[in-house]
C-alpha cells in the first residue's frame, strides 16, 4: 500500500455496500485499525448501519450527522447516490472543507451530472476535487455486505480535470491501488458515454425486459420455464431501483444516445428476420458471439485487447528437461500469412470464399474480428473452416471504434494498404509489443500514393488513417526485401488509379500475388518486379490453407539435431519464397527429403521428412536470408548443435520483430555456453568442437528471457533436446498466437515439456 500518499483521516460518506467495501479493503491492507493517528471515519443516515460497522471494525466512529466527523478530515469519500451529492457537497462547502485542503473524490456511476452539481455548490471544480468510479458492485446491499476483495482485480475510472491538483489525483490513485484497484483515467464525456453504453443501457433493458414479462397473465409459467441465459441476463434488474432512477436521471442523454442506437439495431435485426435475409442475420449473430469471446478474454485477463488488452496476471514459463526422441507423423497449424490473406480478400471479394486449414490462432482470429466489425458476415472457424460472405472492394463499413489486431505485425501493414482506399476513417491499434514495431515503412510510401496517415512517435502504431483520400499508382523501390511492405502497396493499388509497381532487393514471400491472381485480379511480374493495375474487382474462390512452415521449422530442427530422430510433418508449404529454411537445413547437413509434392488452391507443397544426420556450420547464403527471416531463431538452435561455426549476413530485419532476436537469441544461446559473437546484421555462432561426438550434450541448461516473443520461446524449447541440464524459459504466453497447439505436439513427438504459471 502506497502509505506516503495515503492520508491520516477517510471520511467515507455513505456506508453502503460501495463505501463499507472500501473500509473493508482499507483495513485489510493495514490502514487505520492498528494506528491511532489514522482513522475511518463514516457518515450515515441509518445509526444502526454505524453501529455495524464499528462491531464489524470496518469504521473507528461514525455519526448520522455530516459536521461533527469533517474536523481534520484529509480524504472524503462521497459514496452517496448520485442524486445527493449536491447536497452533501453544499455541507462540505458550508465546513470549508475543500478550502482547508481535504481531497474529495466520488463513487458516482454518472460524472457530468456530479461534476455539474460541484461547479453549482462551489462556483467551479476545486482543484482537490476528483470524480471517480469503481467498476464493481453487487446485488447485496448495506454494510453488511461489505467485501474487503470487491476492487481487487477491478478498475477504477478516474475523470481528472485540467485544473485538478496533481496531489490530489495521486491520493485518490493510491486510494484505490490500497483497496487492490487497477486505477484508470478517462474524460468525464467518455466516461458517462462508455458506461451508458455498457452498463446503463443493459440495466434498463433488464429491468424493461422483467417487468414487461411480470405484467403477462401467464408470466408464472414464463418465469417457471425460463432457462439460465433467462436467469443471467436478468440478474441485474435486482439491483436497487432507486439508485438506477438517479443514474438514469443523470445521465439522461448518454442514455438515451445508446437507446437510439440499440433501438436502430434491433431495427435492422427485425427487418432481417421479416425478410428472411440470412446474410444480414448471419452477420449480426456471428460479429455478437465472437465479439462477447473477445470480452471473455477481457474479463479472464488473457491475452486478447490493449485498451482493450490487459496483462495477463499469471506468467507463463516452460521447463524443458534435456534430451528426448522426435518421431512420428504430425500436421502443425495452417500458415498464418497464407490465413491472414484468405480472411481480407475473400471480404473484399464479390461471392462466398470457403476456406479450409484456417489458422485459428489469435492474431488471424484478430484480423477476422477486424473484418466483422467492418460489415463482413463471416462464419466460423469451425476446426479450420472459414466462410467468408465478401461485401467487395467497396463493400466495407466503418467500424465503431479501432481495430485492433493483436500482435500482427502482418496483419496491421496489410490492413494500412487496403484502409488507404476506403471512404471511412480508421484507426488500427495492437498490442504492447506490436506498438514498438516501425511502420513508416508502410506508411510512407502509401502517403505517396496519397493517403493520410498519422502515425505515433517514431513512425509506430497507432496508425490513423484518413478515408475518403484518392490514391495514384506508383513506382516503389523498396529500400528493404519485405513482403509486408509488397503486400500492403498492392493492397493500396487496387484501390488506386493507374498501375502500382513496386521492385524488391531480394525475393520475398508472393502469398499476395498467387492470391489475388487466384481471386481473378491479374498482378504481372518480371524479374524483381510486380504490378497490377487499379480499378478491377475480385471474385470468390476456394482456399486450402498449407501448413506453416514457420511452425514446421521448429520440429524440422528437432529432428535435425536429434539423434535417431525420425519424422514426417504433412501438407507443409513450400512457396518458393519461403524454403529458405529447407535450403539451408539441408546445405548444413540435414536428411531433409520433400516427398508427395503437389499444388494446392496454386500454392505447392509437400509433406517433409526428415531423419536425423550430423549437421555442419556454413556461412548462410545472403540470397537465402529473406526466405528464412522468420526461421532464424529456430534455426540458431540448429547452428549450436552443427559441427563448426555458422555465419549470418545481412539479416537487420531481425532486429525489427517482436522482439531484437539477433540479440535475444545470442543472450539466451550465451545462457546455455554457447559461443557466439553478435554483429549489427547478423551473428557468428560456434557448434560443437571438431570431433566432439554427436551424441552427447551439445551445451548446458538455464534460463532464458523468451522477451514475449513466440519464435524465442520455441526455439529454446527444442534447443533443450541436446542440453546438459533443463532449460526454463519466461513469458511463453504469446506462443498461443503463433502456433496454438505447439506445446501438446511437442510432446507428441518426444520433448519433456512442461507448463507453470507464475503469479505476476
Amino acid at each position: 500500500m502506497q502509505r506516503t500518499a495515503l492520508p491520516r483521516r477517510i471520511l467515507i460518506v455513505g456506508l453502503g455496500l460501495i463505501g463499507g467495501s472500501l473500509a473493508a479493503a482499507l483495513r485489510a491492507a493495514g490502514f487505520g485499525a492498528a494506528e491511532k493517528r489514522a482513522e475511518i471515519l463514516a457518515c450515515d443516515p441509518d445509526a444502526d448501519e454505524i453501529a455495524r460497522g464499528i462491531e464489524m471494525g470496518l469504521i473507528d466512529r461514525g455519526d448520522t450527522r455530516l459536521a461533527p466527523l469533517l474536523d481534520g478530515v484529509d480524504l472524503v469519500v462521497l459514496a452517496v447516490p448520485v442524486l445527493a451529492m449536491r447536497q452533501v457537497m453544499e455541507e462540505l462547502a458550508a465546513a470549508d472543507v475543500v478550502a482547508k485542503g481535504a481531497v474529495v473524490t466520488d463513487v458516482g456511476s454518472t460524472k457530468g451530472a456530479i461534476r455539474e452539481a460541484a461547479e453549482a455548490v462551489f462556483g467551479r471544480m476545486p482543484p482537490t476535487l476528483v470524480l471517480g468510479h469503481p467498476i464493481a458492485g453487487s446485488e447485496k446491499s448495506g454494510v453488511a455486505a461489505s467485501d474487503p476483495e470487491l476492487y481487487v482485480g477491478h478498475k477504477v475510472i478516474l475523470t481528472p480535470e485540467p485544473t485538478t491538483d496533481p496531489e490530489a489525483l495521486t491520493r485518490v490513485r493510491a486510494l484505490w491501488e490500497a483497496a487492490g484497484a487497477e486505477v484508470l483515467e478517462m474524460g468525464v464525456e467518455r466516461h458517462d458515454e462508455v458506461l451508458a453504453r455498457t452498463s446503463h443501457l443493459p440495466h434498463l433493458l433488464a429491468f424493461s425486459l422483467v417487468d414487461t414479462l411480470a405484467r403477462q397473465d401467464e408470466r408464472l409459467d414464463i418465469f417457471r420455464y425460463a432457462a439460465g441465459g433467462f436467469r443471467d441476463f436478468t440478474r441485474i434488474a435486482g439491483s436497487d431501483p432507486v439508485m438506477w432512477r438517479d443514474i438514469f436521471v443523470a445521465n439522461r442523454d448518454a442514455v438515451l444516445h445508446a437507446l437510439d442506437d440499440f433501438e436502430s439495431g434491433v431495427a435492422r435485426l427485425r427487418e432481417a428476420v421479416e425478410r428472411g435475409d440470412t446474410d444480414a442475420m448471419l452477420a449480426t449473430f456471428d460479429r455478437a458471439s465472437h465479439a462477447r469471446h473477445y470480452f471473455d478474454s477481457l474479463l479472464n485477463q488473457t491475452s486478447y485487447q490493449a485498451e482493450y488488452q490487459m496483462q495477463a496476471q499469471d506468467q507463463l514459463r516452460y521447463r524443458v528437461s534435456p534430451g528426448g526422441g522426435v518421431t512420428g507423423r504430425i500436421r502443425v497449424p495452417g500458415d498464418k500469412s497464407i490465413s491472414h490473406r484468405s480472411i481480407m480478400l475473400g471480404a473484399l471479394a464479390e461471392g462466398v470464399t470457403e476456406v479450409s486449414g484456417f489458422l485459428e490462432g489469435e492474431d488471424s482470429l484478430a484480423t477476422l474480428q477486424a473484418f466483422r466489425e467492418m460489415g463482413v458476415a463471416i462464419e466460423g472457424p469451425h476446426q479450420g473452416r472459414v466462410t467468408v460472405h465478401g461485401v467487395g472492394l467497396h463493400g466495407l463499413k466503418a467500424p465503431a471504434g479501432p481495430l485492433y489486431v493483436g500482435n500482427a505485425g502482418t496483419a496491421m501493414r496489410l490492413f494500412a494498404g487496403l484502409l488507404a482506399g476506403q471512404a471511412f476513417d480508421t484507426e488500427l491499434t495492437g498490442d504492447h509489443s506490436l506498438t514498438k514495431r516501425p511502420m513508416g515503412r508502410v506508411a510512407d510510401p502509401l502517403r505517396e500514393m496519397g493517403a493520410v496517415i498519422e502515425t505515433a512517435e517514431g513512425g509506430r502504431p497507432p496508425l490513423k488513417i484518413k478515408g475518403g483520400q484518392p490514391l495514384k499508382g506508383i513506382t516503389y523501390d523498396m529500400p528493404m526485401a519485405s513482403a509486408q511492405v509488397k503486400s500492403c502497396l498492392l493492397l493500396a493499388g487496387l484501390y488506386a488509379e493507374g498501375e502500382t509497381r513496386v521492385r524488391e532487393p531480394a525475393p520475398t514471400r508472393d502469398h499476395t500475388e498467387r492470391m489475388l491472381n487466384g481471386f481473378g485480379y491479374q498482378v504481372e511480374r518480371q524479374g524483381d518486379t510486380c504490378w497490377l493495375q487499379g480499378g478491377g474487382e475480385l471474385s470468390a474462390a476456394p482456399i486450402d490453407v498449407p501448413s506453416d512452415i514457420s511452425s514446421a521449422t521448429f520440429f524440422l530442427v528437432a529432428a535435425a539435431i536429434t539423434p535417431g530422430a525420425d519424422l514426417v510433418l504433412e501438407h507443409v508449404g513450400i512457396n518458393p519464397t519461403r524454403i529458405g529454411v529447407i535450403n539451408i537445413l539441408q546445405q548444413m547437413g540435414a536428411d531433409l527429403r520433400l516427398e508427395n509434392e503437389r499444388e494446392v488452391g496454386g500454392e505447392p507443397v509437400a509433406d517433409l521428412h526428415i531423419r536425423y544426420a550430423p549437421l555442419k556450420g556454413i556461412d548462410i547464403p545472403v540470397d537465402q536470408v529473406p526466405l528464412a527471416i522468420d526461421e532464424f531463431p529456430a534455426l540458431f538452435v540448429a547452428a549450436a548443435n552443427a559441427e563448426g561455426t555458422t555465419r549470418l549476413r545481412e539479416a537487420a530485419e531481425l532486429r525489427v520483430k517482436e522482439s531484437d532476436r539477433l540479440k535475444a537469441m545470442a543472450d539466451g544461446l550465451t545462457a546455455l555456453g554457447v559461443e557466439n559473437r553478435l554483429f549489427d546484421d547478423g551473428i557468428d555462432i560456434v557448434g560443437r568442437a571438431e570431433g566432439q561426438g554427436g551424441d552427447g550434450p551439445s551445451y548446458g541448461g538455464g534460463r532464458i528471457d523468451s522477451l514475449g516473443d513466440h519464435r524465442i520461446a520455441m526455439a529454446f524449447t527444442v534447443a533443450a533436446l541436446r542440453a546438459s541440464d533443463e532449460i526454463v524459459i519466461d513469458d511463453c504466453a504469446n506462443v498461443a498466437t503463433s502456433f496454438p497447439g505447439f506445446v501438446d505436439l511437442a510432446r507428441r513427438v518426444g520433448l519433456a515439456l512442461e507448463e507453470e504459471r507464475e503469479a505476476s
